[in-house]
């Protein structure tokens, strides 16, 4: 392995794509101006998940012209984690590099990354030092904040500012593609896979082209899954409610009994609307949170695939030339 590693490695490079028909052409530039100079063979995977604009056009076009290039056409838009895993399966490198296509994560990173694979790491992560200016200070300070919360209350810890841009070995890929699960969280999985891992801090960029398509209604369904997906806090709070509210009960009782022993029934009909209404709200408050396990539990078990392909452009995979 480390012989190998001493090598040049044929890298694949999956970048997803939703709504970049303007970053497509700049990042198949620098891509393949990073890659030949570090003199590294490659693939590029660009993964068009349904997106509206004009980027099939595009990536069909640079398809026609870089054989390099594979560009698998997703049916509909199925989300960026599942456009991930089918550049993943697809990929046939001795590393993968995934990246988004916004041009926020540096192409120019890569033969950092592959330096720090040689040195035996088997996952390269990038660190967000920095954000955006456009995000401005309290968003970048909410995201923050949300890996710190995560991290207390998972049962595993996910790098901070660490999305999903990576270098990983051909080992952690088939592992992660043998994953049966079916609403993945990348960044998730990566790290709970273990290896050797190591993170790479770098300064991220402002969109080349277009607007982002992160609002908060996508970041806060983001949030969830995260939590839902590596975590039993909800169902711990649920249960250290319950027990509260059962001591609380139990007191009430005690004092209502007192208060009718020494000064006869209290009339107390706007507190037991208060303590219904309590009650209620604590029960709907666990039915929700049991409702979201379910609700993932539901999903597994249809067994529907993660993504439908509608066409793949130079399916290296089909042909076989670069052994695993």
């Amino acid at each position: 392995m480390e012989n190998k590693k001493q090598q040049n490695p044929f890298v694949s490079v999956v970048v997803t794509c939703y709504q970049d028909e303007g970053n497509i052409a700049e990042m198949h530039r620098r891509l393949t101006k990073v890659l030949t100079s570090a003199n590294i063979d490659y693939e590029i995977i660009f993964v068009n998940d349904g997106s509206p604009d004009n980027s099939e056009a595009v990536l069909r076009e640079i398809a026609s012209r870089n054989q390099k290039v594979t560009v698998i056409l997703q049916a509909r838009n199925f989300g960026a984690q599942n456009a991930f895993t089918a550049g993943m399966e697809q990929a046939l490198g001795q590393t993968v590099v995934i990246m988004d296509g916004d041009l926020q994560d540096p192409p120019e990173l890569i033969p950092e990354f592959i330096k720090k694979w040689r040195k035996g790491y088997e996952v390269v992560y990038g660190i967000r030092r920095k954000r955006e200016k456009s995000m401005g200070e309290l968003k970048s300070w909410i995201y923050h904040m949300f890996y710190v919360v995560f991290n207390k209350i998972s049962y595993m810890q996910v790098p901070e500012d660490a999305g999903e841009f990576s270098l990983m070995d051909r080992r952690v890929v088939e592992t992660i593609n043998a994953m049966p699960e079916r609403d993945r969280l990348l960044r998730g999985l990566r790290a709970w896979v273990g290896f050797k891992q190591i993170g790479v801090k770098y300064e991220r960029p402002e969109r080349f082209w277009g607007k982002s398509t992160n609002s908060l209604v996508a970041s806060t369904k983001w949030a969830r899954k995260a939590i839902f997906s590596f975590s039993y806090a909800p169902m711990e709070l649920v249960s250290r409610i319950s027990f509260l509210v059962m001591f609380l009960a139990f007191a009430a009782i005690v004092i209502y009994v007192i208060s009718y022993l020494t000064k006869g029934a209290p009339a107390g009909f706007t507190t037991l609307l208060m303590v219904v209404l309590f009650l209620g709200a604590i029960q709907l408050l666990a039915l929700a949170i049991i409702g979201e396990y379910l609700a993932r539990v539901f999903e597994e078990t249809k067994q529907r695939p993660r993504y439908v392909t509608k066409e793949i452009l130079n399916d290296h995979r089909a042909h076989d030339k670069h052994s695993r």
